[in-house]
């Protein structure tokens, strides 16, 4: 499903994003993604989502070989990869369900199929109460929530979030961790970036912990 390479990442000659990291990820795996601020967990996902280019080695998401992606091919890729970064990129002039339609616009969806298609989305982050209530009249939760709605509404074969839960409270945060819990339950290859100790140890099944320069792969062991 997800397959790094050699892979080594830098903004700058003295500090090493990733150096040499490989590692595979199969289908329906949850993985957290650990470390410090500034370590690079937001670079490796993007570099995942083909948003960042490797300075060397090979990435294969999802079959597909990165480095040989046209830039008109990359747009195909990333409909298979959802994807939810801090900023959540709501657009304020529009509704809740409109935000939602916006990747199946893109697709070409028929107009009836995609509003059927975003309120089953929005129903299943828990909004469809919210569908025609602007971003901005929603909690920080919700905003979050619909952020995965928009992501997951083309049902990507891989879902990946960037601290999804910073700055919410512990019960909003479990509520966002169990709509993710529920997609890799369903088979969705599920990556998350946090620094929330306590919810790695609750939901994680595997965790990467990059520290500048350094990548480490630690499966969880869980008591049956």
């Amino acid at each position: 499903m997800i397959d790094f390479q050699n892979v080594s990442k830098s903004f700058s000659t003295d500090h090493a994003i990733l150096a040499n990291a490989s590692f595979t990820v199969t289908t329906g795996e949850f993985v957290f993604i650990a470390g410090p601020s500034g370590a690079g967990k937001s670079t490796l996902l993007k570099l995942i989502a083909g948003l960042e280019a490797p300075d060397a080695g090979q990435i294969t998401v999802n079959g597909q070989l990165l480095k040989h992606l046209s830039a008109r091919a990359r747009p195909y890729l990333r409909r298979s990869v959802g994807v939810i970064l801090q900023n959540t990129h709501l657009l304020y002039d529009r509704n809740a369900i409109e935000n939602v339609l916006l990747p199946l616009a893109v697709v070409g969806q028929a107009p009836e199929t995609a509003r059927t298609r975003a309120r089953a989305a929005l129903d299943k982050v828990g909004l469809s109460h919210k569908e025609n209530a602007n971003p901005i009249e929603l909690s920080g939760g919700e905003q979050q929530r619909l952020a995965i709605a928009r992501a997951i509404v083309n049902r990507p074969a891989i879902l990946i979030a960037d601290e999804p839960t910073a700055n919410l409270d512990r019960d909003t945060a479990r509520k966002v961790m169990n709509v993710f819990k529920d997609f890799n339950q369903v088979g969705v290859t599920t990556l998350v970036a946090t620094h929330d100790e306590e919810l790695m140890a609750e939901y994680a099944q595997r965790v990467f912990v990059i520290e500048p320069g350094r990548f480490r792969d630690f499966p969880v062991q869980r008591s049956a």
